[in-house]
Order: structure tokens, then sequence, then C-alpha cells
């Protein structure tokens, strides 16, 4: 009968293939469609008593150029992070870049006509007023100073 002698560091660096694969696999800033980048737009949201709060890390976009919709019980964010410098030979390249096209369904409803959204330091922040009628509405970004 043969046995096997358990090596521990031979399990660990197995684990870090594994978990080297899951990371690269899964986590994608930047997917090609075609010939045009997209990337993920990373948000976080949230409810108060009063509120449903969207915050989405828009770091170099003009908040004039985001489209922002509310139709229904359904958030849509649309945009496009500026390309990289062209005629440059990269280093090190990590931040995605391209057009950008969230949507969100509430699972509640909203006051689509009293919603706000608001631009500081690279976070575009929405606070849309919960209610029990849903009505659609196009929301303008404003830049905080």
């Amino acid at each position: 009968m043969a046995s096997n002698r358990w090596e521990p560091f031979r399990d660990l660096l197995t684990l870090r293939d594994a978990m080297d694969r899951f990371v690269g696999d899964t986590y994608r800033p930047v997917q090609w469609n075609d010939t045009v980048p997209t990337c993920q737009l990373p948000i976080d949201a949230y409810v108060t008593d009063q509120d449903v709060v969207i915050m989405a890390s828009v770091a170099g976009v003009d908040p004039e150029t985001v489209d922002i919709t509310i139709e229904g019980d359904t958030l849509t964010i649309k945009g496009e992070i500026s390309s990289p410098l062209e005629n440059v030979s990269y280093l090190l390249q990590e931040r995605a870049y391209g057009t950008f096209n969230r949507t969100l369904r509430f699972n509640i409803p909203v006051q689509a006509d009293k919603a706000e959204a608001s631009f500081d330091k690279g976070v575009l922040t929405l606070t849309i007023p919960k209610q029990e009628e849903v009505r659609t509405r196009t929301i303008k970004v404003t830049t905080k100073s």
C-alpha cells in the first residue's frame, strides 16, 4: 500500500492558483463588444426611510454627458469614460474606459419626478424619494463646487 505524504505548501499554491483564476475570470472592468470597449459601472445602492440612494463611480466622466432615466421601476445610467491616451506605450493600464450602461430595477415604488442627481469627486449620487405611484423622468446631473 502506497502512502501519499501531505505537502501543505503544494495545496496552498493550488488554492492560490484557483483564486487567481477566479478573480481573473470574474473581474473584467473592460469588455469588448465588437470593436467598442464597454466597462462595468460600479454602484452602491441603499434605502432610507424616505429615499432610494444610488451611488456610482464615474471618475473622468463629464457630468453633462451622463444620461439618467427612470421609467416605471427601472433606472438606467448611460455614459462614456474617455479612452486612454493614444501613441503611448503603457507600462501598466488598469483603469476602465469605454461606454457604460447600467440598468437597475427598483423593488419599491419611487417618485421619479422628484429624483435628484449630484456629482462630487467622481461619484454620481442619485436620491429618489419612495412613493406608491411610478412615473418616468429624465434627470439632469449637477456638479457640486
